[in-house]
């Protein structure tokens, strides 16, 4: 037996099920919802797994969309979300139409089509190859993952090593799944991680974005980036934030790291939205800084100091993690509003509160304060003033320094004058 709640289950999911099962197919839930339904959790995301392949798929759906070459997908699309359906893979050989590795062992494509029993030997952690039919209530369990979720165990379906090589994400999913099961990855699943983190450096920078930003919005961010730090593998995702924890000279980034984290998580234990753009202006603030003060000891002005390295900081960890720049920009912006945090005169204060990105960098700045950087008094300072009335933010201000024009001499008047 088991504990899902079917009101936790996506009614268009649900309904596409249904309808595949209508017309003949088998179709189920797969994957990570059918566990997080199992641990009790609402999935934020609900994928099918189906014997139709993707051209059927599309003809029975209207505002289907076949996507991908490596791995061809359909997504249903209601509006602008969608639900993603899968076709049963097979096993393959490399020489076979529709599946090919290249030489480190990796899938570079994937269409072999299979049965559902062969689907599931082409998963990647027992835990995630739990089928469920919404239908009948029933469970599909062909590798023991249900006792594997009750035990937290993760590991991987078929021999460690070769899994790993097929797809080098597995070893970043394996430790987000240790972060949110609060365990480790058991046997080779866990001893190999190390050994071929390599692999991450072929992985493109937009794929290790993605997974990057479900490691850090899991629930357990901070507890996840703990566990990349152990396992070295937070240098394949994060270079420059590896760098600046190796060495923290003044002990203050890593509990901003943790402060910042910890925050996030429990915004998201709460139901509260998380601002990507927030979390990368924490993670590369030790070298966005550094790298500004360099600017500024060539005599480049403070403002001009952090453009230049906020703009050379965020080209570099692109080559890594592709960073959107509708997110990259609010990160500079939430940089850039620090210095003026400094400022006391009632205009400046103005102006700056009614920045659109003044939550975001004033939220910084507390969190610089909380971990022990020198701008508490700042920090201290705009507490008061957001919750001042107008009279009181007045007297909080000094007035606004104006430069005193010297008065002409009358003898220069005179001698001007003839």
């Amino acid at each position: 037996m088991h504990n899902i709640q079917t009101q936790s289950i996506c009614p268009r999911a649900d309904s596409i099920i249904r309808k595949l099962q209508q017309a003949g197919f088998e179709a189920y839930l797969v994957g990570g919802c059918v566990r997080d339904l199992l641990l009790g959790y609402t999935p934020k995301d609900f994928d099918i797994a189906t014997s139709a392949q993707p051209e059927q798929v599309r003809k029975l759906f209207s505002s289907a969309r076949l996507i991908g070459r490596r791995f061809r997908l359909a997504h249903i699309y209601f509006g602008r979300d969608y639900i993603e359906v899968a076709t049963f893979r097979a096993p393959h050989a490399d020489n076979q139409r529709g599946g090919r590795v290249n030489e480190q062992g990796r899938i570079i494509h994937d269409n072999v089509y299979g049965t559902i029993k062969e689907d599931v030997w082409r998963r990647d952690f027992t835990i995630n190859a739990l089928f469920y039919d919404p239908a009948t209530g029933e469970v599909i369990d062909y590798v023991g993952g249900i006792q594997d979720l009750r035990d937290k165990r993760i590991r991987l379906i078929g021999e460690p090593e070769q899994r790993y090589r097929e797809d080098p994400v597995r070893m970043l999913r394996a430790l987000r799944f240790a972060a949110k099961l609060d365990t480790l990855p058991e046997g080779q699943t866990r001893d190999l991680i190390g050994e071929l983190g390599y692999l991450l450096e072929d992985v493109a920078p937009a794929r290790l974005f993605d997974e990057l930003l479900k490691m850090l919005h899991s629930g357990r961010g901070w507890k996840t980036l703990q566990l990349l730090e152990e396992y070295d593998l937070l240098q394949c995702l994060l270079p420059l934030t590896h760098e600046s924890l190796a060495e923290d000279p003044e002990g203050t980034f890593r509990p901003l790291i943790q402060v910042a984290l910890q925050n996030t998580d429990r915004r998201i234990a709460e139901g509260k939205t998380v601002m990507p753009a927030f979390l990368f202006a924490v993670l590369l603030w030790e070298q966005m800084t550094h790298l500004a003060a360099q600017f500024r000891e060539e005599g480049h002005p403070e403002v001009q100091s952090l453009q230049l390295a906020a703009a050379d900081i965020l080209r570099e960890q692109v080559n890594t993690t592709a960073i959107p720049r509708r997110f990259s920009n609010i990160t500079r912006e939430i940089w850039a509003l620090q210095p003026r945090f400094r400022h006391r005169d009632l205009r400046r204060a103005n102006i700056l509160i009614n920045n659109p990105r003044f939550r975001a960098a004033y939220d910084f700045l507390c969190l610089r304060a909380a971990a022990g950087e020198n701008v508490k008094d700042d920090c201290e300072w705009w507490n008061k003033f957001i919750e001042a009335s107008p009279e009181e933010k007045q007297a909080m201000c000094k007035p606004p320094h104006k430069k005193r024009r010297k008065k002409r001499s009358k003898a220069k008047s005179s001698e001007n004058a003839s």
